[in-house]
């Protein structure tokens, strides 16, 4: 099992477009991807599910957690982080 934190730089956070293509990118993997919320305390939910990831209520500035798990953990944490930090989709102002 894999973990990483990272905090949501974009300025949608996890709404509409950017949630769909984060569930894109969790659903390209086999192993199991969760998402966590932070800052609201939200319990893991499946990061493969639209309606889950939009339910957590990410939005600027807010600090998540994934966590994968399975054959391919490694490279799932690799790539969602590296899509995070990118800005999910969006550009990053500053």
């Amino acid at each position: 099992m894999r973990t990483t934190e990272r905090t949501v730089l974009n300025p949608s956070g996890l709404h509409a477009r950017p949630a769909a293509m984060f569930v894109r990118t969790a659903a390209g993997f086999t192993s199991k991807v969760s998402l966590e919320n932070l800052e609201r305390g939200t319990a893991a939910v499946d990061a493969k599910s639209i309606l889950m990831v939009m339910g957590a209520g990410v939005s600027k500035g807010h600090r998540i957690r994934v966590t994968a798990d399975g054959a391919d953990e490694d490279d799932a944490i690799t790539t969602i982080e590296a899509f995070i930090d990118g800005g999910m989709g969006e550009t990053i102002p500053g």
